[in-house]
């Protein structure tokens, strides 16, 4: 799996302003999982081998919540929804 870092917003490669995710991309470690929590989503970004950026939604409703109460706990919780599919 990924690793999942928190990062201030001074920092951080993801922010979430008012207009919207803004990224930067040049501040993200390879195959490092950064996530955000916008409009009630979650997105999940990283950058590969390659330097490609990837972006996903979040579509479980469930996991979206757990998400929300418990960003910390981001990986665990992406884990065990995957596995119940």
């Amino acid at each position: 799996m990924y690793d999942v870092q928190v990062y201030s917003d001074l920092e951080s490669p993801v922010v979430v302003e008012a207009d919207g995710i803004k990224l930067k991309p040049e501040k993200m470690n390879i195959d490092q999982l950064y996530h955000c929590i916008f409009e009630d989503k979650v997105f999940l970004f990283y950058k590969d081998e390659q330097e490609l950026l990837h972006c996903y939604e979040v579509e479980d409703t469930s996991a979206i919540k757990e998400i929300s109460s418990n960003p910390s706990e981001i990986e665990n919780i992406l884990l065990k929804h995957s596995q119940n599919e």
